[in-house]
């Protein structure tokens, strides 16, 4: 997870899981997607950066499939 804390220092916690982690956000904390990273807002008004194991493409058919977003 890549993000910045509350005096907008640089923030990186590296986790030891080998597997990615599923996880439900809110559509709207989503601000943008990248070939490599998910932009949101976290519950303390603070930007993390998630990466993701699919391809672009791949992440944005099944957000179309889920009526999240139009392609």
């Amino acid at each position: 997870m890549r993000g910045y804390d509350d005096d907008n220092n640089a923030v990186v916690e590296n986790h030891a899981e080998q597997e990615f982690t599923k996880k439900l956000i809110s559509v709207e904390r989503i601000q943008s997607i990248t070939e490599e990273y998910i932009l949101v807002t976290s519950s303390h008004d603070r930007d993390m950066y998630w990466e993701y194991d699919c391809t672009m493409q791949e992440l944005a058919i099944r957000l179309s499939k889920s009526g999240m977003i139009m392609v």
